[in-house]
């Protein structure tokens, strides 16, 4: 199969979405596996409902949608999908989808639009204006979606710190601190403070930890899972992990257990894929090459990124599956996207990167992103 070579398009207005919305009998929505797809893809679901229009919501991979479907309109959401009759694919998606419901004169669920924009790496603007409106607030603390900091701070994928993925050992490092059962706001300070240490302390922990780690800091507490950044740390890995369970949350229902479940496993993988992957490290591209088929590929390019990269592109990659994300490299989504066309694979370019399936070694692929790059 050939590269599909599609990319994202420009900006769909949220009021011809917002039109074509309340014109279709029934509404199909094809979301990209991410938490910023997955949060505008709950938006529009719930606007729908609320007009009364039929629609199927699914969280699939670029290569693996299905197309035949009864629905009058298609929305591709996160994924510039050449075969959609809409396709939000710019990002944030989660804030035009945010603007779409209002168009529809709808009420946006503001913890759901704003924990898109977080996994999205987006903050400000008029979501958290309606945020701030709707009475959420900041509090002193880290970003986790679990009442245990424990729990939360094992699995988060906001942070990389030397504990991360290991329950135990996080155990260990909040039994340090002696907190006390309910945590007050000098206690969430003091948890704060002593893991962003852990943090940026790390050996291997680059200049951009400690900004990469302020989307976890002075979180906005409420929402289902505590906060609203573990929120969306929870939105991103579950639509990674559990598409079924991913849709089901987005829609709002009840599945907090399971969600909760596919987060932490997604974690676990992430954390110890890149701990024990084997990097190599390029004139502005840092590789990370994992071993087991289960490498969750994309979230372990982020991770790196953010705090282990010496270089402002990673490329995450296992036996037939890459992603590659970049803070300021535009070559690097069509570089990926060259790659898998030389290899007979497939790609999607993102909004920081690309990701991709490919018929081929890892040896293959590094060597064509290469040479493409």
């Amino acid at each position: 199969m050939a590269a599909t070579g599609r990319q994202n398009g420009s900006p769909t207005a949220a009021s011809d979405v917002a039109a074509r919305l309340r014109e279709a009998g029934f509404v199909r929505l094809v979301a990209a596996p991410d938490g910023d797809a997955l949060a505008a893809t709950g938006l529009l679901a719930r606007t729908l409902d609320a007009l009364d229009t039929p629609f199927q919501a699914s969280v699939t991979d670029f290569d693996a949608a299905d197309r035949s479907t009864d629905a009058d309109l298609t929305v591709a959401v996160g994924l510039a999908d050449a075969t959609a009759d809409l396709a939000l694919s710019t990002p944030p998606v989660s804030a035009t989808a945010f603007d779409v419901v209002q168009e529809c004169d709808g009420s946006p669920v503001v913890a759901l639009a704003m924990a898109g924009l977080v996994a999205a790496d987006e903050v400000g603007g008029p979501v958290a204006d309606a945020v701030t409106a709707s009475g959420f607030e900041r509090h002193p603390g880290v970003a986790v979606p679990t009442v245990d900091p424990a729990d939360g701070l094992a699995h988060s994928t906001l942070v990389c710190a030397p504990f991360s993925g290991d329950e135990d050992a996080t155990r260990e490092f909040v039994s340090d601190l002696d907190l006390p059962e309910q945590l007050g706001p000098d206690d969430r300070r003091r948890l704060a403070s002593r893991v962003a240490l852990a943090v940026v302390g790390h050996a291997d922990a680059t200049d951009r930890a400690s900004a990469a780690l302020e989307r976890a800091l002075r979180p906005y507490h409420g929402g289902p899972f505590e906060t609203i950044a573990g929120y969306a740390d929870v939105l991103d890995c579950v639509a990674r992990e559990a598409p079924g369970v991913a849709v089901a949350l987005a829609l709002g229902h009840d599945v907090r257990a399971d969600a909760l479940g596919a987060w932490r496993d997604h974690a676990r993988r992430a954390h110890d894929g890149l701990r024990a992957a084997t990097t190599g490290r390029y004139d502005g591209l840092f590789v990370v090459r994992g071993e087991t088929d289960r490498l969750p590929v994309e979230t372990v390019a982020r991770l790196a990124r953010d705090f282990r990269s010496p270089e402002p592109a990673v490329l995450a990659l296992t036996e037939g599956r890459a992603a590659a994300t970049t803070l300021d490299d535009t070559r690097v989504g069509p570089a990926v996207r060259d790659a898998a066309a030389a290899l007979d694979g497939t790609a999607e370019v993102t909004g920081q990167g690309a990701r991709a399936t490919f018929a081929a070694d890892t040896a293959s692929f590094i060597t064509a992103f290469r040479e493409a790059l």
